[in-house]
Order: C-alpha cells, then structure tokens, then sequence
C-alpha cells in the first residue's frame, strides 16, 4: 500500500518582543542555549567568546529584545516556538561568519542582514527554516522594507544543525539571487523586499 504523504504543519510566525520572549526562552533552553549557549548573540555586536557565558548571553539578549534592538521571526507549531529567523541592520548584527571575505568583495551594504535562521531538534527538515525566512521578510517589509541580504550554504556541505544562516536552497526558493561566494561553500545573496503599505 503506498504511503500517505507527509503533510508539513502550519506554522504561525510571530516577532520576538517582549511579548514572545518566553517561547523564544524555552526553544533555546530545550537546545542547550543553542550553539552552546550562544542564545543568538553570536552575529550581534557583543559577541560571544571566552569572556560571556550561556547566563550572560542570555541576559544581553533578553536586554536587546526589551530595547528593540534584537529581531527575529519566531516560528510556532501551535503554542510552541520550534525556530527563528534573526535579521536586523547591518550594525545589529556586524559579526557575519566569513567576515573577511565578505568585507573584501562588499560594494555595497544592505539594508537588512539575514544573521540566524535556527530550527529546534525534532523540526528539522519540516518547513521550519522556510517559513522563518518568509516570516523574516514579512517582517522586514513591514518596517519599510529594502535590500536584504543573507550568508547561507550549499545544504549538503553541513549537516543540518550547523546551518547557522541557512540552506542556499531556503533562500533561493524565496526569491534570493546569488551575488557572490565568500567561502567554499557559503554566498552571499541578496533580495530587495517592497515595504508593505
């Protein structure tokens, strides 16, 4: 008998804010404070290193959040939050992985950087990164849109739960179109988002 075919969740897609903070809490906690404990300050400009600690990075985001100088799209299955999409300003978020190179074939900034596209354990592969990206752009566009750029990778060249910005494919299903390579397997890739009315 041939088997029924899968069917991806709906997801809902919220803005991290005071509001959504404990959702956002509870997915990093369920995931080690992802990367371990990180809590996506990694790409602000605090960073993370051998001077912060999970607690600490988690109390700078949380301080980021209540300031309005942290963004992402919060992906909920249900009352769940099972993963994000960090964007903001090139200044929100400076540290981009292959920075070097990044800075050394740069023409122009964008208005907008992808920084994190995160999906918890046990929601991988389910839609999750995809309507995160969407989620972000929803987002984007509806605080005045405009040249966004992300860093994503060729998906094969790492395994799933180390796609810090993403799958190349996410990206280019939305939209995105390659600008140039700036590692072995990472791109810059760029789209212009219209503000929403």
């Amino acid at each position: 008998m041939p088997s029924a075919p899968r069917v991806e969740p709906a997801y809902t897609v919220k803005a991290l804010d005071e509001s959504t903070w404990e959702a956002f809490a509870a997915l990093a906690e369920r995931n080690n404070g992802v990367f371990g404990g990180c809590w996506c300050m990694g790409f602000h400009p605090e960073g993370v290193g051998k001077d912060s600690t999970p607690a600490l990075n988690r109390e700078r985001k949380l301080e980021r959040v209540r300031a309005g100088t942290a963004h992402a799209a919060l992906v909920f299955d249900g009352d769940d939050c099972v993963g994000w999409c960090q964007f903001g300003a090139p200044a929100e978020l400076p540290r981009i992985k292959s920075r070097a190179a990044y800075e050394k074939s740069r023409t122009t900034s964008p208005d907008w950087r992808i920084a994190c596209n995160f999906v918890g354990k046990g929601h991988r592969r389910l839609g999750v990164a995809t309507a995160g990206l969407a989620g972000a752009l929803e987002l984007i566009a509806s605080l005045g849109g405009g040249t966004v750029e992300g860093y994503p990778e060729d998906a094969g060249s790492v395994p799933a739960g180390f796609l810090f910005n993403g799958a190349l494919s996410t990206y280019e299903q939305l939209g995105f179109t390659r600008d140039r390579k700036i590692g072995k397997h990472r791109w810059v890739v760029t789209k212009v988002v219209e503000p929403r009315a």
